[in-house]
């Protein structure tokens, strides 16, 4: 099935919206009928709209500067161009939108590769419409949505102890902004926009922490920043 890049057909778009705030959304998965399914099931609410959906992840990265999505919901298991290379390019674009994993993969394995890969979200295929509805508008706000068992693995997994040393202590507070902003998978603009400062700038703070901290990759700063609770889940 083609994807549906010109949504024209789509009431809400008829009747005026989107809105001011309302959540544009990029659906991405092989499955039609499951496309079909979840844009029901979003269109009836009136904060959220469907913008275009996508059956592999090559189609998304073509729609993405296209329908400038807010957020992109999506499989990991596709044709071609699987969902954490497919968050990784999406991650890398200029101003990208945030990236929800909607998959029926056990949490276990594939939460923190989904985080490291830029994805602002997990969530479990099985559990309830609230569910999803729940995770869009988090994610759509800057913060990290998972599905509560998948919380809890990585919280007990990477928190730190009691009588363990503060790894934040030598610190600044502007620093560990940085380091919570960029777990949660802002860019350096978006970090540079939320503190009021540039890029450049983010880029000094982000290096001199990892510095600080020794760490050389982004995935042992998210490690690092659910042990100490800077990064903040659903």
């Amino acid at each position: 099935m083609p994807s549906k890049a010109d949504v024209s057909d789509n009431p809400k778009r008829d009747a005026g919206y989107p809105a001011a705030g309302t959540v544009r959304i990029l659906l991405v998965d092989d499955h039609a009928v499951l496309r079909a399914g979840l844009e029901a099931i979003i269109d009836f609410e009136s904060d959220m709209e469907v913008v275009g959906n996508a059956g592999t992840g090559e189609e998304a990265l073509e729609l993405i500067p296209k329908l400038t999505p807010d957020v992109v919901v999506m499989d990991l298991d596709m044709p071609g161009m699987g969902g954490l290379e497919t968050t990784r390019r999406v991650a890398a674009l200029k101003d990208p939108p945030k990236v929800l994993i909607l998959t029926s993969h056990a949490e276990d394995n594939f939460v923190l590769p989904v985080l490291e890969a830029g994805g602002s979200g997990f969530l479990s295929k099985r559990g309830p419409d609230e569910d999803l509805l729940r995770a869009i508008r988090t994610v759509s706000r800057g913060e990290v949505f998972l599905y509560p068992h998948a919380a809890k693995l990585l919280l007990n997994r990477y928190r730190v102890g009691e009588g363990e040393d503060d790894p934040l202590s030598e610190l600044s507070e502007r620093e560990r902004d940085v380091l919570s902003l960029t777990a949660s998978g802002f860019s350096s603009r978006e970090i540079g926009k939320k503190l009021f400062i540039s890029p450049k700038t983010v880029d000094t703070y982000r290096s001199r922490l990892m510095q600080k901290l020794g760490l050389t990759h982004r995935s042992e700063l998210i490690k690092l920043a659910l042990r100490t609770g800077l990064l903040k889940t659903e």
